[in-house]
């Protein structure tokens, strides 16, 4: 079942569910999803001359990836073709018995801005700010402003609890990430050579 607007309001102030800071409860909160705005602070991949990125090199990732902060009244000019990674304002601590989903908004799909790559799950357990994986697919730059509403998030409840939600008892990669992370791919069990 998907959670209307009565839901998230109540599973809210009941305070399983978290979304802060929730600015304009009335304008993000929508009929069936809460509004996440854009940060900050993004990661923008550069052009180099490496013959590829290798998902057992941890530390590659800074050969290639800068950091950017936008100051507050600016903008970030996302290119056609370029892809960054951002983040959510906002920091979501998602219950055993709920999933999410990121999506875009329908007004930025229609300037051609993707919000995410692959990434549209929010596993129950989940606590810290969100990572968006933003392409633009378009022919003109668009203007990205921190602040501005630039993703939304679904839930969904389960039939049950999970039993072994996303967090640090699972080793879970990205729990309490702030600010938007690069690939930790490196870290995963096939690459470290103690898979069978």
């Amino acid at each position: 079942m998907i959670l209307s607007d009565t839901d998230i309001l109540d599973r809210l102030a009941d305070g399983d569910l978290v979304v802060e800071p929730l600015a304009d409860v009335d304008r993000q909160v929508q009929p069936a999803s809460v509004d996440l705005r854009l940060g900050e602070t993004f990661l923008e991949f550069q052009r180099t001359n490496i013959p590829c990125i290798h998902p057992t090199a941890a530390d590659e990732v800074g050969e290639y990836v800068t950091e950017t902060t936008v100051p507050a009244g600016e903008e970030f000019i996302l290119h056609p073709g370029d892809f960054v990674l951002g983040t959510t304002r906002e920091r979501v601590e998602v219950p055993p018995d709920l999933l999410a989903t990121v999506q875009g908004r329908s007004s930025l799909g229609r300037l051609a801005i993707v919000i995410h790559a692959t990434a549209g799950i929010v596993d129950p357990g989940y606590a810290g700010q969100i990572t968006l994986e933003l392409s633009n697919l378009g022919t003109a730059p668009v203007a990205l402003t921190p602040g501005m509403r630039v993703s939304q998030l679904i839930f969904t409840e389960l039939r049950s609890p999970a039993d072994r939600p996303y967090g640090t008892d699972r080793g879970s990669k990205y729990q309490g990430q702030e600010g938007p992370q690069a690939s930790r791919i490196g870290a995963d069990v096939e690459f470290s050579g103690e898979h069978e």
